[in-house]
């Protein structure tokens, strides 16, 4: 036998290896399933490599060690929120009708309620940076900050620059950002913070032995947490283009919350989490960072994280539980559209019955794989009475949901299988009809900048667009 028949055999008992892998032992889901044998088959030279990089389950692991002490405190917590909110009397009288949602975010994701807050949105990166910048000079104690992006340019060196003064002064810093998102700023590029005292960290730092099983598992949140009492959750990353400075997308669009209020207090644990596994630190839950927070407002909120790790797709389950409640209406913004069954259901069950349900995408791709597959879901939307609008004025980069304008989320999961599945996300589910409202009237509003897609013209598209969208589907549980 020559060597390239063997080197042929060796990489069909190679695929042959990892296709009874994905079949058998990994249980996953099997359109995640099917997916990954095409590649299997299809790339039978490197197809094992990309497995070996992008596959594997991360659900099996244990990425937060919590201690036995944190652990009963979190259930202790979760059981009396039980016991309250029987009886609990609700500053919005429309949020009885979403105890049941509560419930099972508390319950499946220890997301606790709370009913004091005040929320600004914000809807353009001008202006969330300019409110940011602001609190953050005002810090006294710590500033902890989380994002997926962090460039190295304009914007990049003025937020270095704010948190590297604050550090100087004595203010805790602490700069958390995934690894891959930001893969070409230079670590360098943070010195001006390390030296002034500031810390910064790498969540799943991309090197050998742990880049296997890693590499596409990444933390998208984008959380800032001021002194425990102000917390900034959302769409936007660091970068010039999300102030509108980048000719490819000219204006971004996105949607950005301020938080201030108890909820500051779920992102916070969740941030110290993430730090800990990134910096193998051991930061409790000390009471500098979780100063008794006077009431800010009205407005009932749970933050709702989710990651791979989890035996739930904690964030999805919450979209479909909401959706599956609108009366009336349903408000969906999002960058990237590819559901699964489960979610697709829900947003045809909930069309066919009669409810207003809205999808706004947008009109230009940012990664056009992605984009593609998105393209590939419209048909089926569009035929059971979705109504569906291309966002024209700019990139569309919100990532919200707005039922019967009585309860939202707006946060950082979009609508798709790598949010659901593959990502570390957070969410704020806000049970507060005025903010909704507003954010209903926003929606509307980014009406008159997109233009409505009509079933007849969606078949219009060429056939050379077609055929990307048919390959890019086929892949999309794993993209």
């Amino acid at each position: 036998m020559n060597s390239g028949a063997v080197i042929s055999l060796v990489i069909l008992v190679i695929n042959i290896v990892f296709a009874v892998t994905v079949i058998f032992l990994e249980r996953r889901n099997v359109a995640v399933t099917w997916a990954w044998l095409l590649v299997l088959l299809f790339l039978p030279g490197i197809g094992f490599i990309v497995y070996i990089f992008f596959g594997q389950n991360l659900n099996r692991r244990k990425v937060y060690r919590l201690t036995e002490e944190h652990l009963a405190l979190a259930n202790q917590l979760v059981t009396r929120q039980q016991e309250e909110l029987v009886n609990l009397a609700f500053n919005d009288p429309h949020t009885e009708a979403y105890k049941d949602l509560i419930q099972m975010n508390l319950r499946t994701g220890h997301s606790l309620y709370s009913q004091d807050n005040s929320v600004k949105i914000f809807t353009d990166g001008t202006d969330k940076f300019a409110d940011l910048f602001q609190k953050i000079e005002q810090a006294k104690h710590h500033i902890h900050v989380q994002y997926y992006i962090f460039r190295g340019d304009h914007l990049g060196k003025n937020l270095v620059e704010a948190l590297a003064r604050k550090a100087a002064e004595g203010v805790e810093v602490r700069l958390l950002i995934d690894h891959l998102g930001c893969i070409h700023t230079p670590r360098s590029f943070f010195d001006r913070l390390r030296e002034a005292g500031g810390e910064v960290a790498y969540f799943f730092p991309l090197k050998l032995p742990t880049l296997s099983h890693r590499l596409n598992y990444r933390n998208h949140r984008k959380l800032v947490i001021i002194d425990g009492m102000t917390g900034y959750i959302g769409g936007f990353n660091v970068g010039d283009e999300y102030l509108g400075l980048d000719s490819r997308f000219g204006y971004w669009r996105d949607t950005h919350l301020r938080i201030e209020g108890s909820a500051v207090r779920q992102m916070q644990v969740q941030f110290l989490l993430d730090w800990n596994v990134s910096k193998k630190a051991n930061i409790g839950l000390e009471r500098a960072y979780f100063p008794i927070v006077p009431a800010k407002g009205q407005a009932g909120i749970q933050i709702l994280s989710s990651g791979p790790n989890e035996s739930e797709e904690l964030i999805k389950n919450a979209f479909i539980k909401m959706i599956a409640s609108a009366k009336k209406s349903v408000y969906i913004q999002t960058p990237y559209f590819i559901p699964d069954e489960s979610m697709y259901a829900a947003l045809k069950i909930a069309a066919l019955s009669g409810v207003d349900v809205r999808l706004m995408v947008p009109g230009k791709p940012d990664h056009r794989f992605v984009y593609w597959a998105s393209i590939s879901y419209f048909e089926h939307m569009l035929e059971v009475g979705v109504s569906l609008y291309v966002y024209r004025k700019g990139f569309l980069h919100a990532k919200t949901i707005v039922v019967d304008g009585k309860i939202a989320t707006v946060g950082t999961a979009n609508m798709d299988i790598r949010s659901f599945r593959l990502n570390f996300e957070s969410n704020a589910i806000i049970y507060d009809s005025q903010t909704a409202s507003k954010l209903e009237q926003i929606f509307l509003d980014d009406l008159q900048y997109c233009d409505p897609l009509t079933l007849e013209a969606y078949k219009q598209r060429p056939l050379s667009l077609r055929l990307r969208e048919s390959v890019a589907r086929l892949l999309s549980p794993i993209l």
